[in-house]
């Protein structure tokens, strides 16, 4: 017990020479770390500081946007119930984390040591990444990749000092990937390094839940396939996260090219609300049908079995919009819409053809889809097809402000469409004047087009907009540009034309295909930003991919924060200063290399 008080004291002066600032403000640090120091301990130290964590107030960040119901999290609660009772007796909580170090869960065998991690913050929701609070057993377990056992002043940051802890990243057992943290903590006084070994055992122990958990919704997706397969003589096909199964008719009837398509959409079905049942073109010409069962494993989804039909093989006839007339087309802000003599995607080309029909027929019509998916573009767009002469006049949600009756309609008699946006976003007041003003539109003799544009998701009947929904006879849905990447060049080809206007600008082979990998969370609107500023690297000629921001050069599957986001461009540049070269990236950037390692795969960033 002297020589653990004693290398403590050590390790605290140790830690107040690294934070040491001499007179002008700079940092005083010349020599190495001292030994009692362990080496991953001092890297942690020094990326803590370099990340400008203040070691005296820094604290964590609360977040509401945890996802209470994941694999993680049902996988982790056997486990954390049981190792409660198992240290029952000892005064500690048990932390669960996803891997961004967000608390997801903490669970304390004593009330006083609850109400002390009450006070850092050490609680559902918060951030404990090494970035945020500095050195921890949670944060630094995350970019080591490693377990930990932190104890005392080891800890960067000085509220900390109090507490030990030991985390354990928690791997996916089949893909490598982190997908949290269990963490236990305690006071210096109460811990021993056995702490490390049993929050490993119990990290281990949940990762072997996530193994049987992700068996057992394959095994249900497979048997369910069998089933199906078993019932019928037609072609069958399976889809779920990685698994793609299909019987031998299904593979003799359609080339991989309509097998590839049919898969995609059958994803896309997957997310859909309502029954999976369909009808699409292949751009083969043929046209099938697609009935499908969603498969699951208690409240999680497996996948999707499908039974598909031939309906016609008649041979494809490109799918064209009417010709623009030579006029003048009243200019839109925002993405532009695709050409009309190429083939699209086949939910692409579902939406315009939706849309156009109700042009024609002038119906009432809504447009959904998610935000920067280019809703507002491709209405005005088509409209301006259908009628050349036509005008647009557009309503933004925010602020609404609809005319009075006595000037609700403009003069002339020209075709007009009225575009009202985001109306999912409008509140009861702003709902009540669009609903006056819809019905004097509704009795106008003029030629009038009506639509509407929602970026909700899921229609949720609490909101006030839904009273509106009776002036709207037709609805169609602009798909995410992650579920039309066939579309990907045509849309950035025109978007980078309509940003560069007559300088000549083309995207490479090498910048479309980093592109192509990319999912855009935020679509087109996303796509433009990354454009523009490939615009301010290369003004004129071929855009390249180092042309690009960092984050069109990760596959990651979800929206990066600013810090993640500004650690992945830092890696990505590093790489570039390396030529690729992994063992000189991690030392200039001052990590190991299973760090850099672990880093390129959560952030998907391809370093070949």
């Amino acid at each position: 017990m002297p020589e653990t008080a004693a290398r403590r004291r050590r390790i605290a002066a140790a830690r107040a020479d690294f934070l040491r600032f001499d007179g002008t403000g700079a940092h005083a640090r010349t020599a190495p770390v001292p030994d009692v120091v362990a080496g991953i301990v001092a890297a942690s130290w020094q990326r803590s500081f370099s990340a400008g964590v203040n070691a005296a107030t820094a604290q964590a960040v609360f977040h509401d946007d945890l996802d209470l119901t994941s694999r993680l999290m049902r996988c982790s609660k056997p486990v954390i119930a049981r190792l409660s009772d198992d240290m029952a007796q000892m005064p500690l909580s048990i932390v669960l984390t996803d891997a961004r170090a967000r608390i997801l869960s903490r669970s304390e065998t004593n009330r006083t040591i609850g109400t002390l991690l009450d006070q850092v913050s050490l609680a559902p929701g918060f951030n404990y990444a090494e970035g945020v609070v500095g050195t921890n057993g949670i944060g630094t377990v995350l970019e080591s990749g490693q377990s930990l056992y932190i104890v005392g002043p080891e800890h960067f940051n000085e509220n900390l000092q109090s507490f030990a802890c030991a985390g354990s990243p928690i791997r996916d057992p089949l893909t490598g990937r982190v997908e949290g943290v269990l963490d236990i903590s305690c006071l210096s006084e109460d811990s021993s390094p056995l702490m490390r070994s049993v929050v490993q055992s119990a990290a281990h122990e949940i990762e072997r839940n996530l193994l049987v958990d992700r068996s057992q919704r394959q095994q249900a997706l497979f048997e369910a396939y069998v089933r199906a397969d078993a019932r019928t003589r037609g072609a069958v096909m399976a889809v779920g996260g990685t698994m793609v199964m299909g019987n031998a008719i299904a593979q003799s009837l359609f080339e991989p090219a309509e097998q590839w398509a049919i898969h995609e959409h059958a994803r896309y079905l997957l997310t859909r609300r309502g029954q999976p049942i369909d009808q699409i073109e292949l751009t083969s010409g043929k046209v099938v049908n697609l009935r499908g069962t969603r498969v699951g494993t208690g409240d999680n989804l497996a996948g999707i079995v499908l039974l598909v039909d031939i309906e016609s093989e008649a041979a494809r006839v490109p799918f064209v919009l009417p010709a623009a007339a030579t006029g003048a087309i009243t200019p839109v802000a925002g993405p532009i819409a695709p050409a009309d003599d190429v083939d699209r995607s086949l939910l692409a080309k579902r939406t315009y053809t939706g849309i156009v029909d109700a042009l024609q027929q002038r119906r009432s019509l809504i447009v959904g889809g998610e935000a920067g998916s280019g809703k507002l573009s491709v209405l005005v767009d088509l409209f301006h097809r259908v009628v050349p002469t036509g005008r647009t006049r557009v309503y933004a949600s925010t602020g609404l402000s609809v005319p009075a009756p006595s000037e609700d309609l403009p003069s002339g008699t020209e075709p007009m469409l009225f575009v009202f946006t985001n109306i999912d976003q409008l509140t009861e007041p702003a709902v009540d004047d669009l609903d006056r003003f819809l019905v004097l539109l509704a009795a106008s003799e003029r030629p009038l087009s009506i639509a509407a544009t929602m970026s909700g998701t899921d229609l949720d009947p609490a909101l006030p907009f839904t009273r509106l929904l009776a002036r709207f006879e037709a609805s169609v849905t602009v798909a995410p540009l992650r579920h039309r990447l066939d579309d990907l060049p045509v849309i950035a080809t025109r978007v980078l034309a309509n940003l560069a206007g007559p300088r000549h600008v083309s995207l490479s082979p090498g910048a479309m295909r980093v592109l192509s990998r990319y999912t855009w969370p935020r679509n087109i609107r996303q796509l433009e930003e990354a454009l523009e500023a490939a615009l301010l690297k290369r003004p004129v000629g071929e855009i390249q991919p180092e042309d690009l921001p960092g984050y069109c050069h990760t596959g990651a599957r979800r929206l990066l924060s600013p810090m993640e986001a500004g650690e992945r461009d830092l890696i990505i540049r590093a790489l570039r200063d390396a030529d690729g070269n992994r063992v000189r990236t991690a030392e200039a950037l001052g990590i190991a290399r299973s760090s850099l390692y672990r880093k390129l795969k959560t952030f998907g960033i391809d370093a070949a």
